[in-house]
């Protein structure tokens, strides 16, 4: 089961500095592992979408990452780190293996 979590476009004068001259717009969802629902032991993981508008056509990009963590207060502050920072989905395995690795602080909500 997939939940959305939040979204956000990209600031104009952030894209303009990297040379990007069209919005793009970032999602970022909460996947709750199905298999495990029946014995109360829930998996949760994320995906983020990233939509670019051209001109005359859209681009849509994601990535998904399973199983992350068994506490959903958990997936909810690693998300909202990923949403504040703009995680794109080309960068959500090396951003989620920093948090991990060096034991940032994950705020419970």
């Amino acid at each position: 089961m997939k939940k959305f979590f939040g979204g956000r476009f990209i600031e104009n004068e952030i894209l303009r500095k990297e040379g990007i001259y069209h919005p793009i717009k970032l999602e970022y969802y909460t996947i709750i592992n199905k298999e495990n629902y029946k014995n109360n032991k829930l998996r949760y993981g994320l995906e983020i979408v990233k939509t670019e508008y051209y001109p005359n056509s859209i681009n849509v990009e994601r990535r998904e990452v399973e199983g992350i963590t068994n506490d959903e207060n958990t997936i909810k502050s690693i998300l909202n780190i990923l949403k504040e920072n703009r995680v794109t989905p080309v960068a959500i395995k090396d951003v989620i293996q920093e948090i991990f690795t060096k034991n940032l602080q994950i705020a419970k909500n």
